[in-house]
Order: structure tokens, then C-alpha cells, then sequence
């Protein structure tokens, strides 16, 4: 690996994650990693817990960084400003990265020297400690935008999993400081306009599902007011993301982007619903929608699926709607493997991770 001196800079945006800090670092300064050449910040966003107490043990291995409570953007855009390194590597304090990360990501990174961003696959971490493959991680390389397709299947990435050029990263700053979540989401929406993008095919790291999550969560236990928190961040996100498109020379009303942009009104509308039904009508619209923009990175059976979810929607209506999957799903265990090609895997290649 020949990547130079102070290659990397680690920054941990932490806020009241007190119980899950120490592991998080830890996960970092046990990298098979020269020391010398990462350097690791903790951004608090003004905890109250005992987060700043526990990291004081790792004395001048790390650097914390306090701040009056403002939100993930304002947490990044600090530790951005003080990162030193060449790449900038992020990581929630509520995960932890698997050994042999920083190599990798590094590696790929001179590998595609072209490059702004690196991510990878992540591993679900149960709270029993049981793990399990993301199911909605898309392995791309080069430039996405250059056609229809690229741009459909293009992933949203955790956090935990994200790795900058800085030279690339500096056309994005600041995140636009009202995102006080999915700052994450603003970075990996606009890097693929930056610069391409290259993929590591391994899970590097842990995302730990727990109750506070905002996105990875039963959507029936979600209280309102997160849903409209989301909501809300959610549609500053997209105004942003349009704004920046805009102001460098890209028209985010042309077809293509149009498409890029609705998985983030889909998930409006999702939202929406969770706190209001929507009628049969309005509901079948918004489902039949769905094969009709990603039909292209859909299978042909299941894209005949979701059309019979649509048609499903005007008989069953929002909240009965789920009969049909588990009906579906009966049938499966019933037929056994042959079922997969009869009534249809969820093989949409990446079309699943946008609704």
C-alpha cells in the first residue's frame, strides 16, 4: 500500500451514545493501521451524558472535540474543518468498524485513484449480538450519473460505511446546517456528481440495531413524532440536494434526475401514510409507481409482483395490504425452492433499498 503520510481522518460524530462510545473507538485504534498515520476525532454534539468521561481514558490517541448541540451536519462540518488526513472515514458512535477496515478502504482507494468516495457492506448487529448481511447494499464502480440505470440502482450508504477523498469531499461543504439527520444521506446523494465512486464487496463494519435508530426500526413502533422529525429533515435534505445541483449546473427537473430524486418524495409519501392512511386509490397510485420508475433494475417477475401489490392495494387497502406478502410467503415455504422463479425473489437490484 503506498497511500502517504496522515492518509486518514476518523471522525466520530457522537451525541448521548455514552454506553456505546468506548466500543466504537476502540474499533478504530485496534486497526491492523500505523497509528501515525490516522488520526482519529470524536465530535460531541453536546452530550449530557457520560460520553466526554469515557473518552477521557484515550488521552491524546484521539482528539474530542465539544460542541453545543446543533446536529449531524454541524458535528461533521467540525470535524471536517479539523481533519488532517487525505481521506476522511466516518463512523456513528453507536457502531464499530470490523478489523482490517482502514486497509482495505485505503487499497481501494489507490486502486481507484479516480475515486471520491469508498463504502462497503455492513453487517446488522442485533442487540442478542446476533449479525446478518445489509440486504440493501448495491456493489457500483465509476461514475454513476452517466446513465438512467446507474443512477437508479445507486444506494443510499450507512454512515459507518462511508469514506471520502478530501479533495472530493470539499466541493459538498459545509452540509447545510439545518440537517440535524441525513446529513450522511446529503454527502452520499452528491458525491456520484463529484466524482465516481468505488465499492468493497465485504462487510467492514457493524451497524447496531437498537431502539433509537431513526431509520432501521419497525415502522409500527415508530413513534409520531420521529416519523415527522424524519419527515421534516427529509424534505430539507431534498431542497438542498436541488439546490446544490442547481448552483452547478445540473437540472434536477430533467428526466433522469427526476427519477434519482423520487426515492426521497417515496419516502415522503411512506411517512405520510404511517401517520395518515391514505384511501385505496391513493394508494394503489403510489405503489403502481414504483415499477413504473425502477422497472428498468427490476426483474421481470418482480416486476409483475408489484404491479399485483398495486392492484392488491384497491382490494385490500393500506393496512391489509401485508396479507398478500404473507399469503405470498406461504405459498413459498409450501412450493419450496421452485416458488422462488413461480411467484418471484426479491431480486430488484437495488430497487428495494429506494421504497
Amino acid at each position: 500500500m503506498r497511500v502517504e503520510a496522515a492518509d486518514v481522518t476518523v471522525v466520530i460524530d457522537a451525541y448521548n451514545y455514552g454506553q456505546y462510545i468506548e466500543e466504537a473507538v476502540e474499533s478504530v485504534l485496534t486497526q491492523d493501521f500505523p497509528a501515525g498515520r490516522c488520526e482519529v476525532i470524536v465530535v460531541d454534539d453536546g452530550s449530557t451524558d457520560d460520553t466526554i468521561e469515557r473518552l477521557s481514558k484515550y488521552g491524546e490517541r484521539i482528539r474530542c472535540l465539544t460542541k453545543a448541540n446543533g446536529g449531524q451536519a454541524s458535528a461533521f462540518n467540525l470535524g471536517f474543518e479539523q481533519a488532517s488526513g487525505g481521506f476522511i472515514a466516518l463512523l456513528d458512535a453507536d457502531d464499530v468498524w470490523l478489523p482490517g477496515k482502514l486497509r482495505q478502504i485505503c487499497d481501494t482507494f489507490e486502486k481507484h485513484p479516480e475515486a471520491g468516495l469508498v463504502y462497503h457492506r455492513a453487517l446488522m448487529w442485533q442487540a442478542d449480538g446476533r449479525t446478518s448481511p445489509d440486504t440493501d447494499f448495491v456493489f457500483m464502480n465509476g461514475r454513476i450519473p452517466e446513465t438512467r440505470g446507474t443512477l437508479l440502482r445507486y444506494p443510499m450508504i450507512r454512515t459507518s460505511c462511508l469514506a471520502f477523498r478530501r479533495e472530493s469531499l470539499r466541493r459538498l461543504l459545509p452540509v447545510p446546517a439545518a440537517l440535524r439527520s441525513q446529513a450522511d444521506a446529503y454527502l452520499t446523494a452528491l458525491i456520484i456528481f463529484v466524482s465516481p465512486v468505488a465499492a468493497v464487496r465485504e462487510a467492514l463494519t457493524k451497524y447496531r440495531v437498537h431502539g433509537s435508530n431513526l431509520f432501521h426500526v419497525d415502522q409500527k413502533q415508530v413513534p409520531q413524532d420521529r416519523i415527522q422529525h424524519r419527515m421534516a429533515m427529509r424534505g430539507m435534505l431534498l431542497g438542498a440536494i436541488k439546490e446544490w445541483l442547481e448552483e452547478n449546473g445540473y437540472d434536477p427537473e430533467s428526466d433522469d434526475l427526476r427519477a434519482y430524486l423520487k426515492q426521497w418524495t417515496k419516502l415522503q409519501e411512506s411517512d405520510g401514510f404511517a401517520l395518515r392512511a391514505p384511501s385505496r386509490g391513493k394508494y394503489f397510485w403510489h405503489l403502481v409507481e414504483y415499477p413504473r420508475i425502477y422497472g428498468e433494475i427490476m426483474s421481470p417477475r418482480h416486476r409483475l409482483y408489484s404491479y399485483v401489490q398495486a392492484v392488491g392495494a384497491l382490494f385490500l387497502g393500506y393496512h391489509h395490504l401485508h396479507l398478500l406478502d404473507e399469503l405470498r410467503n406461504r405459498l413459498k415455504r409450501f412450493l419450496g425452492d421452485s416458488a422462488e422463479e413461480t411467484l418471484g425473489a426479491d431480486d430488484t437490484e437495488g430497487a428495494s433499498a429506494k421504497g
